[in-house]
């Protein structure tokens, strides 16, 4: 499989794939394609398909595969950022925000990461759950905003506002701090938790979530009254 990602702010990733060679999307994220390119919906087992919903995903995954020679698919993204290209590799698995997950090669296993503190999931602000890919494949994810990213060392620890955390290598740790003083909470403007995550590995930061997108959307938009 050879892949280009084209367009901003609105990216798509084109790929070509070689003859009974597969694709997996979650959300129906499918723009164009060949015409031999054959598509089926599949829950993976039950398990697998309650993980994904939990996670942010659709319960059930479109595989594509080219069928009678070599296909062309792309896939878009939702959400006004970028397209990132990860290479996965059974000795580097990694932890993705909810609906992160765009497509990827056949050989990519979705499953679910819990954090390891509550308190990361009661108050992190993308939830209890995130998605861990691993396996071996290409896969692509969706990235709000531009992307940044940082390689941590061992023990080098970043200050994450909630939201902006789009990915990590699941060699890092990932934990939850308040906010201190009671000014800067109440007045601060910034929210009550910051996610703090911990090397060794390299995360990837999204400029513009969802969520902040929305927040500063929302005195804008009228009430309907």
């Amino acid at each position: 499989m050879t892949f280009e990602i084209l367009g901003e702010p609105m990216p798509v990733v084109v790929c070509d794939v070689n003859a009974d060679e597969s694709m997996i999307t979650e959300r129906g994220s499918m723009v164009w394609m060949s015409p031999n390119m054959e598509m089926k919906t599949e829950a993976g087992g039950i398990g697998k398909a309650f993980g994904r919903m939990f996670s942010g995903e659709a319960m059930f995954q479109n595989i594509y595969t080219a069928r009678g020679g070599p296909g062309m698919i792309a896939f878009a993204s939702s959400f006004p950022g970028s397209i990132k290209a990860v290479r996965i590799t059974p000795d580097r698995p990694v932890v993705v925000q909810k609906r992160g997950f765009l497509a990827s090669e056949t050989g990519v296993e979705f499953s679910i990461f819990f954090q390891k503190k509550l308190g990361a999931g009661f108050f992190g602000g993308e939830g209890f759950i995130m998605q861990k890919l691993s396996g071996n494949g290409m896969a692509f994810l969706e990235i709000d905003g531009s992307v940044v990213e940082y390689d941590l060392a061992a023990g080098q620890k970043m200050v994450i506002d909630t939201g902006n955390l789009a990915m990590c290598d699941a060699s890092c740790t990932i934990d939850i701090q308040a906010v201190k003083g009671v000014k800067n909470v109440l007045f601060g403007g910034e929210g009550l938790f910051n996610t703090v995550v911990t090397g060794p590995g390299k995360i990837v930061l999204q400029t513009m979530p969802i969520s902040g997108f929305a927040s500063a959307l929302a005195p804008f938009v009228s009430s309907g009254k």
